[in-house]
């Protein structure tokens, strides 16, 4: 089969086409790509890193997929009749200021019960979020039983969100390092997922499937981890975000589209897209001292699918270029304090709270403008395990 490698050179990457066998190269090579009507290798961190359609800037080896945290693997090529579709995870969670420094003390869910309110809103758009819990929120009677009832009527499904300062046992220091569950000993880190997934089970009365780290915090043992607790689908990477800088992970590499972990865990990735004329040109904005120039002037703008923090217009003009490329599956997320006023950097006031919502709306219409329609967690991970 054939297989672009890259050769470095100083003034860009030169693409030499090489035969190889699968087994040579990285599983993410089953993939087939629209400009060479060939079975190319797609684990690159090129503009659209591995979205059909895209000229890659640079394309990785297979020992680089495996390098990377966590490694890239088998992209899963969803049936025929899954479409294309949009997923909404939501981190359900305490409040906080996110301008001080982490506390344990910090526990409060009192903006939970507002999701009562909210989920209606989306239901009513057809969309069924999956709200993404940590331990506080199980933790309190209040909270857990909202959360239930939204579960128990179909309104919404439920994953879990870990932040490990606030999730027991309480053994580590509390710094912006052991803030990543990724950076924390594996016992440690094993001990505080099975004390959440066990407490998420008892509270809500359905044991979680669906994993996000905290503050994208994945580690080297995460996905062991997961699998061992019997968890299907991971919704932590970041693609074309780097937290290396926080002590966290970098993920800048990774691909926007699924892929296969092992044989029982799969990795979806939230959705961003680049924007502007230089959008091919995604490595422009790795440039500290160019990235605000390039922002303010709308040459290359990198644009998450959330509300929060990202206009309206921004997210319409991502998601047509995404469209474009035939992403199969958007994954967009919030913070569910951001339903009340108050708690977010995001939502301070009413006015903020009414753009939040009506960037829900223009998102959803344009959605349904290109047939790009809602799907819940538990039809992702179907779909997925009819294509194995």
């Amino acid at each position: 089969m054939f297989c672009m490698l890259a050769n470095g050179a100083n003034n860009g990457w030169r693409m030499n086409v090489h035969m190889h066998a699968f087994a040579e190269i990285c599983a993410v090579c089953k993939v087939r790509n629209s400009f060479s009507k060939s079975l190319v290798c797609r684990c690159y961190g090129g503009p659209m890193s591995g979205v059909a359609g895209q000229k890659p800037e640079k394309v990785l080896e297979a020992r680089d997929c495996a390098a990377l945290v966590p490694p890239i693997g088998e992209r899963i090529a969803m049936p025929a009749d899954f479409g294309r579709r949009f997923v909404i995870f939501a981190d359900a969670e305490e409040e906080f200021d996110w301008k001080r420094p982490f506390d344990r003390a910090n526990v409060s869910t009192t903006a939970i019960k507002e999701l009562i309110n909210a989920t209606a809103r989306f239901n009513a758009a057809g969309v069924y979020p999956s709200y993404l819990v940590d331990y506080p929120v199980v933790d309190d009677p209040g909270s857990a039983a909202v959360i239930r009832a939204l579960v128990e009527s179909g309104a919404a499904d439920v994953g879990t969100q870990l932040h490990p300062w606030v999730t027991p046992p309480f053994t580590e220091e509390v710094n912006e390092f052991n803030s990543f569950t990724g950076n924390l000993p594996r016992q440690l880190q094993q001990e505080k997922l099975e004390k959440l997934t066990s407490k998420i089970t008892e509270a809500i009365g359905v044991r979680p499937t669906t994993y996000r780290a905290g503050r994208y915090g994945l580690g080297t043992d995460t996905m062991a981890l997961l699998s061992l607790a019997g968890y299907r689908m991971d919704v932590s990477v970041r693609p074309f975000f780097n937290y290396g800088d926080r002590m966290g992970v970098d993920y800048r590499q990774h691909p926007l589209w699924p892929w296969r972990v092992n044989d029982q865990l799969i990795e979806l990735p939230l959705t961003t897209g680049w924007t502007g004329a230089l959008n091919s040109y995604p490595s422009l904005f790795q440039k500290r001292w160019l990235r605000g120039t390039l922002a303010r002037t709308g040459m290359l703008s990198r644009v998450p699918l959330t509300p929060e923090g990202v206009p309206l217009t921004e997210a319409l003009e991502a998601i047509a270029v995404l469209n474009d490329t035939g992403l199969e599956i958007f994954s967009l997320s919030f913070h569910t304090p951001s339903v009340v006023v108050g708690h977010t950097p995001y939502v301070r006031c009413k006015k903020e709270l009414a753009t939040f919502w009506a960037w829900w709306d223009g998102v959803f219409n344009a959605f349904a403008k290109l047939g790009i329609n809602p799907v819940r967690q538990n039809e992702i991970i179907a779909a997925a395990d009819r294509v194995r």
